[in-house]
């Protein structure tokens, strides 16, 4: 255990996060989910639902903003713009820790062959159907830079 993280946040997973690039993209999926079959690297997360184990990544993981979407979800069949609650409460906890950014729904195979090429797939316990979502990773600024200035990576 770590003081400040939240305990969902295993030593795999961290690691996981950390490991991550600029660019990489992590997917966190339900029950369901075929992940042995579409991860590069799996890490389980059983007997969790999903929207907790979303909440404990974006409390860690910042969020793209060198692309116009960063954050899609998973759609029921290829109903693109339908939402079941499980949608709903993804993208409430999407906009508390990433207020600026949209939740994409991306339909079927599109979403599965960007789980494929995904860094590593978070699978979790959630029973819910089409609870899945994708996460690309951003960078953290230097202190006293902003977005539009020029990063240098190993100055913190």
């Amino acid at each position: 255990m770590l003081k400040g993280l939240d305990p969902l946040l295993s030593p795999e997973l961290l690691f996981t996060l950390r490991a991550m690039g600029h660019g990489d993209e992590i997917a966190i999926v339900d029950g369901n989910y075929p992940g042995v079959e579409h991860a590069r690297r799996l890490i389980r997360l059983d007997g969790h639902r999903l929207v907790p184990v979303l909440n404990a990544v974006l409390s860690v993981l910042p969020i793209d903003d060198f692309v116009a979407e960063a954050i899609f979800r998973s759609t029921v069949k290829a109903e693109r713009d339908k939402l079941d609650p499980v949608h709903e409460e993804m993208i409430d906890c999407c906009a508390r820790h990433e207020p600026h950014r949209q939740v994409v729904p991306l339909v079927g195979q599109d979403f599965y062959g960007r789980v494929k090429a995904a860094h590593a797939v978070i699978q979790t316990g959630e029973p819910r159907l089409y609870a899945n979502i994708i996460l690309r990773k951003g960078v953290i600024y230097p202190k006293d830079a902003d977005a539009h200035a020029e990063v240098d990576p190993f100055v913190y």
